[in-house]
């Protein structure tokens, strides 16, 4: 694989930190935890859209782009992201908001609300769940050409196989810095929504041959249909990224049992998760992705899935900003 064969923007000044988390390892018995801290990437309040949206915006450029259209849900860490990967660029943004749970959209809301109004989207238009939304992120792009501009549509998460090359060098990079630390990884964990992350890792450890077993945590797909997903866009990653290798289907591998009730809703497990990161290592958790990520490890964990002497990379996607917006079910 060859990425500086493709064109990218950089966002992040150099790797972020690979750290061990000795407090929370202890506090759970083992295995040895480490974090690899991609809410820490660059561009407003940071997180895991960064890498993906370095590949998207060189593509919008290079294509003569002026309007940036993405969609997202309530309170989406995708939607902020692309917005001040706009704004960085000088170009304008429209965002679709998909109410996912019936009632949930607040324009006048906390979090990643309040950013999409400070960073000065042109557009936030909210639409019910269930919409098709590349369909209508086209007929946005038809008014953009309409009104003499130049659309460029982000799918949502930024999860197609251009964006997902973002999550191949993130695996690349963690590669490097375990070799760099002497640091033996057993299993990476991560979350597992719109795919790109997910697929992303998963290209990037098979196509090095890294031998690493990856779980995805689900915040929202079944099982089935979310492995048959992540197998897919790993596989037309691996491609783009210039690997003949085809992914065996066992590797992809996703856990969908810290859902809960439906994506966005909160768990009791969920709810310990973020205190436990906050309150052993000082590291803040969102409640729609990362703190049912974490719930996951720490259920696999507490089921025996790791061995006590092993080491066990959680991967942090970022969210804080969502954060604000659930402080009850935060907080417990």
């Amino acid at each position: 694989m060859n990425l500086a064969k493709i064109a990218r923007r950089r966002y992040t000044v150099g790797a972020t930190p690979l750290e061990f988390l000795p407090n929370l390892s202890r506090e759970l018995g083992g295995p040895r935890i480490h974090i690899k801290r991609d809410d820490l990437l660059g561009l407003t309040s940071g997180g895991n859209k960064t890498r993906k949206l370095e590949f998207l915006m060189a593509d919008a450029l290079a294509r003569g782009a002026d309007t940036i259209i993405t969609t997202g849900a309530v309170q989406s860490n995708h939607c902020r992201l692309t917005l001040s990967a706009a704004v960085k660029e000088g170009l304008k943004c429209r965002l679709l908001i998909e109410e996912r749970v019936e009632g949930s959209y607040n324009e006048e809301a906390s979090g990643n609300n309040f950013l999409f109004r400070l960073l000065g989207a042109e557009s936030i238009t909210p639409v019910p769940g269930g919409t098709d939304l590349m369909t209508r992120m086209e007929t946005m792009a038809q008014e953009v050409i309409a009104e003499g501009g130049r659309p460029y549509i982000v799918p949502g998460g930024g999860s197609n196989a251009l964006g997902a090359l973002g999550y191949v060098a993130c695996a690349e990079e963690i590669l490097t810095q375990s070799f760099d630390a002497g640091l033996d990884i057993d299993h990476v964990v991560c979350a597992s929504g719109s795919g790109g992350t997910h697929a992303g890792l998963l290209a990037g450890f098979y196509g090095n041959q890294s031998g690493i077993p990856l779980t995805g945590i689900s915040v929202r797909g079944a099982k089935g249909p979310q492995e048959a997903k992540i197998h897919g866009l790993a596989q037309q990653t691996l491609a783009l990224a210039g690997a003949q290798l085809q992914i065996p289907v066992e590797l992809s591998v996703v856990r969908d049992d810290f859902v809960g009730p439906g994506y966005s809703l909160p768990t009791k497990e969920m709810t310990e998760a973020i205190k436990l990161f906050a309150r052993t290592e000082g590291i803040l958790l969102d409640p729609v992705y990362t703190g049912k990520t974490a719930a996951g490890l720490v259920g696999m964990i507490q089921e025996g899935s790791f061995e006590k002497d092993s080491d066990v990379l959680f991967v942090h996607t970022g969210g804080s900003p969502a954060l604000y917006a659930y402080p009850n079910e935060s907080l417990g």
